[in-house]
């Protein structure tokens, strides 16, 4: 009886365990490998060396990708955070309708991309949304046909990523807000420091934990990027919005070339570790000290 109470956790945490060995990593060692070889529709397993990654980097597509990736990541990241760190501000001056403001900021978290991206899509359609209704309220001329653009395209999808990801970068920083140590800001205000010096340099420099996490957070998101830039573009026009994950799926599933999304799914996997692995150390190495 001893022995089953003190092995019960195992055993019950055992078929999770073995399920994400095999379905995880395991998964991951298969991409790797397939990574190496010929394979084209079908997986061959004879390993030819790095073949694969000399023809996607020599790949004019996946230039376009990685350009892309460069593009809406760091638009995406920076605009997310600035807005964000806007908005908690804002929230954190104790305004009467904080609780419905605060939702309304929070309610694009709660859509999924792909609604996110089909609404934006109408929007932004030339045909149909912010074009069509402004010439017709009478300025005929006013022209944002972004969407079909091939040089602007992307920015189409930075817009609805910022939409979508900014009120919870505004949670992660009120919430930072409102951790601060009240005492300092009365200090500080009977010192007649004023208000935007309090924040510049007390209350934002304490919170650069917080503005790491949301930095880490978002750009998982913008290296992972999919639903969104299918929803609103499919890529398009021609190729112009690619990132690398829709490089991936269109290799994998429309070009049935699988060594060719397998050593693009390895470089987007080594980019998230090349981001996660040093915060992880950090965190570890904070937590030892």
């Amino acid at each position: 009886m001893e022995w089953l109470e003190k092995h019960v956790p195992k055993l019950v945490l055992a078929p999770s365990f073995a399920l994400s060995l095999v379905f995880v990593y395991g998964f991951i060692g298969w991409t790797a490998w397939i990574s190496f070889t010929k394979s084209r529709l079908l997986p061959r397993y004879d390993i030819v060396g790095t073949i694969q990654y000399e023809r996607l980097f020599d790949a004019p597509r996946w230039d376009t990708a990685l350009t892309n990736l460069f593009v809406f990541g760091f638009l995406f990241i920076v605009i997310s955070m600035a807005l964000g760190l806007l908005l908690a501000i804002f929230l954190d001056q104790k305004i009467r309708t904080e609780g419905v403001i605060r939702t309304i900021y929070l309610y694009p978290m709660a859509l999924s991309l792909i609604v996110t991206g089909t609404a934006w899509k109408w929007m932004l359609n030339p045909g149909l949304g912010l074009e069509a209704m402004v010439r017709g309220w009478g300025w005929e001329s006013f022209t944002f046909n972004w969407l079909i653009d091939p040089d602007k395209a992307i920015y189409t999808v930075v817009i609805a990523g910022v939409w979508q990801a900014s009120g919870f970068v505004m949670a992660l920083f009120l919430a930072g807000l409102r951790s601060v140590d009240q005492e300092i800001i009365r200090a500080a205000q009977v010192d007649g420091i004023p208000t935007w010096r309090i924040y510049a340099s007390v209350i934002i420099p304490s919170m650069a934990a917080i503005f790491l996490s949301a930095f880490i957070v978002l750009a998982h998101l913008a290296i992972k990027s999919f639903d969104l830039v299918i929803a609103l573009t499919g890529g398009g026009p021609g190729y112009a919005t690619d990132l690398p994950a829709t490089y991936m799926y269109a290799m994998a599933f429309s070009r049935g070339d699988i060594g060719q999304a397998a050593s693009s799914a390895m470089v987007m996997m080594l980019v998230v570790f090349a981001i996660v692995v040093p915060y992880l150390y950090s965190e570890l190495r904070a937590r030892n000290d």
